[in-house]
């Protein structure tokens, strides 16, 4: 479709955009005669991401920020070779991290335009090249073993010989010169010395600072590259201690929706892929769909994860992952080893905790032990980055970094440009080439997930194990940040659960149904899309969002469609109007136990009327006549203007602010509520963070708290009682936000419901809502993936402070003995229990 457009003229120095747009040039090359046996290469330097097409496929990908400028053309200009092609250069009008306005993270800007700043045929001198590495590394190895290390003075005097025998202007004294680096370098290590293993690595987010669709390019930008270098660098393995070794490249990729885009649009370069997949050079890990958040998504969406993620991969590359690869996301759940393990998975990567910023994480290579006791190994990387460069430095920061030093004396080491994308490049190979084995610097091994894990459990005797979550201490805000997106993902997974259950007892009861298999397969994958860790945590720009909604939108759309499908199937006898009967209705109810409740169904007249229905487990019921309840809802308004409401299981009193200044149990006639304090008690605080401003709330919002005050409408009766009682009120939030809040207690239920509508128009403040409950206890309970976790409720120590605010799926609770209060919610993942007092993240 580009090759046939017309083109026009373009100089360096103009500039192409806005923001987000393709521009397309037909680069025309005629290669001098005069540069027969040299190096040639076509350089090409822009501040966007460009991408080099050759014969209609990609095979290069060229960003300036990633330090891939240059496309080689030939390595020694031969007769034979063609001296006159076309090319054609793809440029994306947005830097690898996209189009920040000022700052990186901050909203793109709009109306940014990219400059072609250099685009040039060049002759490339690999012995300078060669040289300028040798003395990179010798100089690095100088300055940074220290002093009281004879290897830095032995490197500081080659340096200094090696400009001494080096002539500029005459090429012949280079090999003298390199010789001098080369006999440093290939002095050994004795067998002691740590070995690091290094694997190429390629972090792209698959949305962040760009959308959805700019990633798809990343991944061929990234990946061809990859390739290309593969080619020119075969894997060869690390001989031993005493051998010379020779380092090839094994990029580690791992989500399978990044492969899939690939090989939907990028046919040609996904062959070449699977390609070096088979040769064990590509090696696919992590085992998940996309790289998740790893509190969020609920137990059910993370086995889907790994069911889309390994079924993936086995059936386009034969294998599944035995590595869990998750190394950039906001923490991970203590249900994680368990769902690892029942996914066939036993070893686990991350580098995040690194991150935290209250408490250093006391360990790089460990068991982690999740609930229910599984195990897995884990590993750390101890240079604290999945995007190093292969210099000494971090070399050196890897060894010494390491907290686990005497139990393992391995650590792996990933480097390449990362997160918008771009890999590893060609100098960092030709870095760590010369640190293979050398002494005074740790040995440097190209190597796979699969032989460092491998040495890892050999060492493993004596590893300690770390019990619970790995909760990252930052970055604490993405349980709240972008609440629309957290409801679409809550109900997204309520309406997928629910399709699959119906649609099961519609296959059990009538063979001719057929189960929307492959419509579920798309709905799921739209949805473990927006679970990728910088969407559903809401850390991401706008179009993301967008998009992210438009998805849980088609989810809503042909779920409700295929609900419906299974629904006539399942119950088509029941739907059939017969004459003489009355009106009924179908209640269903697709959870594992029997429910009594009240129902709101649509009444003769078009109006809404309520009906207490119990429906068994899995089951329907018809309801047709009224129930009335043993003990109806009985609401009460006092002089002062205070609502009572009771159904005969709890009484409430709230006053004309919808403050919660009673709750009790009947049946003990136990108080909820302290003396003297407002439960449902809205708050407002200041949200001014050191940096990461859609990622982290600060432990200092807590000083700035002020309770919300300002009563628009006061609280009245709007359902006067019997199957329900209801009351309402209105509060003006902070300076231009609104909210309004139903109260409802319904007939025979334990729980008071709240309705809650904000129309939020802040700015850095934070709302939540607290609720100050009569119980002592420790320890709160928080319900995460299939099943639950403690957490304190003191900040005795700083481990226990750090987690001023924590995530929780649909409730926590705080219980003492045989009395507990918990808060319920259907849309939230934002809480906090400290002391006495439940908080939840608005």
């Amino acid at each position: 479709e580009a090759v046939v457009q017309e083109f026009g003229p373009a100089q360096v120095g103009e500039s192409f955009g806005p923001t987000w747009e393709t521009c397309w040039f037909k680069v025309e090359l005629n290669i001098p005669l005069a540069w027969a046996g040299r190096e040639v290469h076509f350089l090409w330097e822009s501040d966007g991401e460009g991408m080099v097409w050759r014969d209609a496929q990609p095979v290069q990908g060229l960003t300036k920020e990633g330090e891939k400028t240059s496309y080689i053309l030939t390595r020694s200009l031969k007769e034979s070779e063609p001296h006159s092609l076309t090319l054609y250069v793809e440029l994306a009008c947005n830097g690898l991290f996209g189009a920040g306005k000022g700052s990186m993270i901050a909203p793109p800007d709009p109306d940014r335009r990219v400059t072609l700043s250099k685009a040039e045929l060049v002759v490339f001198n690999r012995d300078v090249y060669e040289l300028l590495v040798d003395l990179e590394i010798l100089l690095d190895m100088a300055q940074l073993l220290g002093e009281e290390d004879q290897r830095s003075f032995q490197a500081l005097y080659t340096a200094n010989q090696m400009v001494n025998v080096c002539d500029v202007t005459d090429p012949s004294t280079f090999p003298a010169a390199r010789g001098l680096a080369a006999a440093i370098f290939s002095q050994r290590n004795g067998e002691s010395q740590h070995t690091i293993h290094a694997m190429g690595h390629c972090h792209i987010d698959s949305a962040w600072l760009w959308p959805y669709e700019e990633t798809i390019r990343k991944c061929a930008r990234s990946w061809v590259t990859v390739v290309h270098l593969m080619e020119h660098n075969p894997e060869l393995t690390f001989a031993c201690s005493q051998g010379v070794g020779a380092l090839g490249l094994i990029p580690v990729l791992w989500q399978a929706q990044q492969f899939e885009w690939v090989r939907s649009c990028y046919p040609g370069l996904y062959a070449r892929i699977q390609d070096f997949v088979a040769k064990g050079q590509f090696i696919p890990v992590g085992g998940t769909w996309v790289e998740m958040d790893g509190n969020l998504p609920s137990g059910e969406s993370m086995v889907r994860q790994f069911l889309q993620g390994q079924r993936f991969f086995q059936e386009q590359f034969g294998r599944t992952c035995s590595e869990f690869w998750l190394p950039d996301t906001f923490g991970y759940s203590a249900q994680l080893p368990q769902l690892m393990r029942g996914c066939g998975i036993q070893r686990f990567l991350t580098q995040k905790l690194s991150w935290n910023l209250v408490n250093s994480f006391p360990h790089h290579t460990f068991f982690w032990e999740g609930i229910d006791g599984s195990q897995v190994l884990t590993h750390f990387p101890p240079g604290d980055s999945y995007g190093m460069h292969g210099r000494v430095e971090e070399m050196l920061k890897t060894v010494k970094n390491n907290k686990d030093k005497g139990r393992v004396n391995h650590s792996a080491f990933l480097f390449g440009f990362g997160d918008g994308g771009g890999g590893p490049t060609q100098k960092m190979l030709d870095r760590m080439k010369r640190m293979s084995n050398t002494d005074g610097l740790p040995r440097v091994q190209i190597s796979t997930p699969d032989q460092l894990f491998s040495v890892l459990e050999k060492e493993s005797s004596q590893l300690c194990t770390w019990v619970g979550e790995l909760f990252l201490e930052l970055h604490n805000g993405t349980y709240t940040t972008q609440a629309q997106i957290k409801k679409g993902n809550r109900e997204c997974e309520r309406i997928l659960h629910d399709i699959e259950v119906l649609s099961t007892l519609a296959v059990a009861r009538d063979g001719a149904f057929q189960y929307p298999a492959s419509q579920l397969q798309q709905l799921w994958r739209f949805l473990l899309l927006n679970q990728f860790h910088d969407v559903l945590p809401g850390s991401c720009i706008q179009l993301v969002v967008e998009d992210a909604l438009q998805y849980y939108t088609e989810i809503r759309r042909a779920g409700a469609q295929l609900q419906e499908e299974a629904v006539q199937s399942l119950c088509k006898d029941l739907l059939q109007p017969k004459a003489g009967n009355t009106q009924s209705t179908l209640v269903l109810n697709t959870l594992s136990w029997e429910r009594t409740e009240v129902i709101s169904r649509p009444g003769p007249d078009g109006t809404e009327t309520l009906a207490l229905v119990t429906v068994p487990s899995m089951g329907y019921a018809l309801v047709q006549e009224p129930f009335v309840p043993p003990q109806p809802v009985a609401v009460r308004k006092r002089e002062d203007g205070s609502i009572t409401m009771e159904n005969g299981v709890i009484a409430v009193c709230l006053d004309t602010m919808g403050h919660l200044t009673s709750l009790q149990l009947l049946d003990s006639g136990r108080e909820s509520v302290p003396d003297g304090c407002y439960a449902n008690q809205f708050a407002l605080f200041d949200d001014v963070p050191l940096y990461w401003d859609a990622w982290d709330v600060m432990d200092y919002h807590l000083e700035t708290r002020k309770p919300v005050t300002t009563l628009l409408k006061p609280l009245e009766i709007t359902l006067a009682g019997g199957l329900r009682g209801s009351v309402r009120f209105s509060l003006q939030v902070g300076k231009s936000s609104t909210l309004t809040q139903e109260i409802i207690l319904d007939a025979g239920c334990p729980y008071l419901r709240f309705e809650t509508q904000v129309e939020w128009k802040e700015a850095h403040k934070f709302l939540k809502v607290e609720f100050p409950v009569q119980v002592r206890s420790t320890n709160a309970t928080y319900e995460i993936q299939f099943g639950h976790l403690q957490r304190p409720t003191h900040w005795n120590t700083s481990w226990d402070w750090a987690r001023f605010e924590v995530w929780a799926h649909k409730w926590l609770d705080l219980s003492e003995h045989g009395f507990g209060v918990a808060l319920l919610n259907d849309c939230k993942y934002g809480a906090s229990a400290h002391r006495n007092i439940l908080s939840l993240s608005l």
